[in-house]
């Protein structure tokens, strides 16, 4: 499989072979709400490479992105659009199987006010194949046809799949035919792409006008009319199960980054299937409640998260039916239906909830005005084949928004594909029906377990949020700490009828597609309770220092940056050159032959207008942003003249050009320089840093939150899982907790201290090891990364004229670790060597 030889390239090069391919340009021209996640970066570099690297590069191009339901495969698209506007593209065709992932996609392209729009608000690019001119503002404009399109545009057809088939095959006026696409260069976007390979997968032996008719074909008759052109394809579900498939695709899929491997890096919430013996109304009120109570959750630590529920039936009158039920229900709220779910409640989620209500003295009544509130008529939405208006389509397009009121969903199977939603967190199936067959003795979910499955995944989409600024606000926090509160809005819970084989055969679907472990590993840590008597415990402190901004006040320079003021620039100079291969003494042929030379110039010589043109390329050049980076300019002006004038190039190429060059070469030769100057900025100075203050805090408020205990919850299949190695240190009055779940680095330690205890004794009167699941962070000095030392070793010495104890941070390190040398200096983990030695020479308290 191609991702597979790329995955070679990787683990023969590096983990980061291909990120560094991303161009600054591209993520420059994306709206900067949206930050790419090092998957995404992985992604866009290998289609780079494809494209700019690959030796079996096909022509025309087909790719495909195997990518999980909710990783940001239009975000992926956006930017394959800009990348390849820089090749010379000018048309594309985006279409797909539904008509609302149309309207979605339009607004997520073409709006500008809509909260999910994807590019910059000012588009500015150079094409490759014209990079000596001035960039242009390119717009993004949706056509009907490819004629008569300006070609300094991105220029986009929307369309589904059967809508194209169409107008193809019946032309009307106005309407793209056949011939547009003889003499044009032309990429297709295909979203959905599993819906295309309907062909592929069956292998019809019907006739060949059959073949002609369907959808597959006529994508196919596009792609191949010009070899230039290229087809992308993005699905979530493609079957390579399928032998006609896997054949096909071999050499096509330049990504895979699957359910699994999203819910592995975190980047999924977690799911919980919740049954319960009621009736559809009541297994809805059950749901609301939950929901009331994550929105409370979410309150309480000041986060903007509205939970939406979607309510899903069997048919468009079903749906209608439980949507008037529902409304009803609500609307004649009463104590006594609170009282029924409050009485099945325990051992639940729920039973959290009521607590939780309770503390804040929320009672019955006034939780039901919330809910009549919340969850009015003008707050729910049905939602089917008859009841789907464009209004209704940008309000499922902007569930997250703070203007959006939306709280409930009633739909059946509009929403399996194509709806991008971050604040789903309840979905309820509001019937009780399977339509699975037995193949061959085994049991095969139908269609409709699959289709849930799929919503389901759609709705494991992560919220962002962080508590603070370490923390990434795109990953799961508290897999560690099941126990934390907030654990509820990191949860999608699936509420449906207590039926065991239903649940089975959902939960295998949902294992099936890797949204779901297999199993999870579970492990409970508490502090001893005679270790709650020591005065370790009782008045111990444990010394912690803070990540704060970093001023860069010293920097004065590009020097003090640690900025190379120093460059060579190779002049491009178009002469055509021959060589005769077999040729043994090598002779060369040129249209010229030319003195080459080289001469040093300071960028002061090419002149402020040029310097200036080349900084207004990048946004990082605008005052407001270099600023953060060198403080002390006051205007750009200053910074061309302080800090970029003194620069040396050394430019070469032939004599009589270089000591004649042209604007346009100049400002080839600037934006070269100020781009190897940005890229230098921006990884050797830190947005952070540690400081070297260290402030006293109580040991038992770090690890004591709980009362000292806290649940692991691990999925299998995670790498810490797979390593986990159990120790039983209950009766070792050393250790602070009942056990330790780490590695066999760190068991070994343990059995290392164990040994050299009674030697310890001698010196120190008070010893005490605990292990750091979490319980705090400490921050490197150059750049305040954060770093959790997986022990604190607390000792106090014996007969000391002043109290004297010594704390130690602790990370075992095993040889997988090491660098290329058999160190760890320069390896991954090599900075945290450095900073534990430099906490001793540098920190205070």
């Amino acid at each position: 499989m191609l991702y597979e030889t790329f995955n070679s390239l990787k683990e023969a090069h590096g983990v980061d072979y291909f990120i560094p391919r991303v161009s600054d340009e591209i993520v420059q021209n994306l709206n900067s709400k949206f930050e790419l996640r090092e998957y995404q970066k992985e992604a866009l570099g290998r289609f780079d490479f494809y494209f700019n690297g690959y030796q079996k590069r096909q022509f025309p191009a087909q790719i495909l992105f195997h990518m999980a339901t909710g990783s940001g495969k239009t975000l992926i698209m956006a930017s394959n659009i800009l990348y390849l506007y820089n090749l010379g593209y000018r048309n594309f065709i985006f279409f797909v199987n539904s008509t609302n992932i149309i309207e979605k996609t339009k607004d997520n392209f073409l709006n500008p006010l809509s909260e999910k729009y994807l590019f910059a608000l000012k588009i500015k690019l150079v094409p490759d194949i014209n990079r000596g001119s001035e960039e242009k503002q390119v717009d993004i404009k949706e056509v009907q046809n490819l004629e008569a399109v300006n070609q300094e545009d991105i220029n986009i057809i929307f369309t589904t799949i059967q809508g194209l088939h169409t107008r193809l095959n019946n032309p009307k006026e106005n309407s793209v035919t056949y011939e547009d696409f003889e003499d044009k260069d032309v990429v297709l976007i295909s979203d959905e792409a599993h819906h295309l390979q309907t062909l592929t997968k069956s292998k019809l032996s019907g006739s060949e006008l059959e073949e002609k008719r369907s959808w597959e074909f006529t994508v196919e008759r596009i792609f191949k009319s010009n070899p230039k052109n290229i087809l992308l394809e993005f699905t979530a579900t493609i079957d390579l199960g399928n032998q006609n498939i896997r054949e096909k695709y071999k050499d096509k899929i330049i990504f895979q980054y699957d359910l699994k491997q999203f819910r592995l890096d975190k980047y999924s919430k977690e799911i919980e299937v919740l049954q319960a013996d009621l009736d559809p109304t009541d297994r809805a009120l059950q749901a609301v409640i939950l929901s009331q109570y994550r929105r409370k959750i979410a309150e309480k630590y000041k986060k903007n998260i509205k939970p939406v529920l979607l309510l899903k039936s069997k048919t468009i009158k079903e749906s209608k039916e439980n949507y008037e039920g529902f409304l009803t229900k609500i609307k004649n709220l009463s104590s006594k239906d609170i009282q029924e779910i409050y009485s099945r409640a325990k051992d639940t989620k729920l039973e959290k909830a009521f607590n939780y209500f309770q503390k804040e003295k929320i009672n019955f009544d006034n939780l039901i005005r919330e809910l009549q509130e919340d969850f009015s008529e003008e707050k729910c939405m049905l939602l089917d084949s008859e009841n789907v208006a464009e209004e209704k389509q940008l309000k499922l397009n902007s569930l997250e928004s703070k203007n959006n009121e939306l709280r409930a969903i009633f739909a059946v199977n509009m929403l399996n594909e194509g709806w991008d939603v971050l604040n789903l967190f309840d979905i309820v199936r509001l019937y009780d029906t399977r339509d699975g067959k037995w193949v061959h003795g085994k049991y095969k979910p139908g269609n409709t377990t699959m289709g849930e499955a799929q919503l389901i995944g759609r709705g494991a989409r992560y919220f962002p949020f962080q508590l603070d600024e370490v923390q990434d606000r795109y990953k799961r926090k508290f897999d560690e700490d099941v126990g934390n509160e907030l654990r509820i809005i990191e949860t999608l819970h699936y509420h449906s009828f207590h039926n065991p084989k239903y649940i089975d055969e959902i939960k295998n679907t949902l294992t099936e597609i890797g949204i779901l472990p297999e199993r999870y590993v579970q492990k409970e840590l508490f502090i001893k309770d005679s270790f709650k008597e020591t005065e370790f415990w009782k008045k111990g402190v444990i010394f912690i220092n803070d990540r704060i901004q970093n001023p860069r006040a010293e920097i004065f320079s590009l020097q003090d940056a640690k900025i190379d003021d120093k460059y060579r620039y190779e002049l491009r100079t178009g002469v055509i050159t021959e060589e005769i291969i077999l040729d043994e003494e090598k002779k060369r042929k040129s249209s010229k032959d030319i003195a080459q030379g080289k001469i040093v110039y300071k960028f002061d010589d090419f002149g402020e207008n040029i310097v200036r043109n080349a900084l207004d390329r990048f946004e990082f050049y605008k005052f407001q942003t270099i600023r953060k980076y060198f403080p002390h300019i006051k205007s750009v002006k200053e910074f061309i003249s302080n800090y970029l004038g003194n620069v040396v190039i050394e430019v070469l190429g032939p004599k009589d050009r270089i000591n004649k060059l042209t604007s346009t070469q100049k400002f080839e030769v600037a934006l070269f320089i100020v781009k190897k100057i940005l890229e230098q900025a921006k990884t050797n100075t830190s947005e952070f840093k540690g400081t070297k203050l260290f402030k006293a805090q109580l040991l038992r408020d770090k690890f004591g939150k709980n009362e000292g205990r806290k649940t692991l919850k691990l999925d299998s299949d995670c790498e810490r899982a797979r390593e986990l190695v159990e120790m039983d240190l209950r009766n070792k009055d050393w250790y602070a907790q009942n056990e330790i779940y780490g590695t066999d680095e760190e068991k070994n330690f343990i059995k290392f201290i164990d040994e050299v205890i009674e030697k310890l004794r001698q010196k120190y009167s008070d010893i005490a090891l605990l292990r750091n699941e979490r319980f705090f962070q400490v921050f490197d000095f150059d750049e305040g990364r954060a770093f959790e030392p997986d022990f604190v070793m607390l000792l106090k010495k014996r007969k000391a004229k002043a109290v004297s104890i010594y704390q130690i941070y602790i990370e075992p390190k095993g040889d997988q670790f090491k660098d290329s040398q058999g160190r760890f200096e320069s390896s991954k983990e090599g900075w945290k060597e450095k900073f534990l030695l430099e906490i001793e020479k540098k920190s205070g308290y």
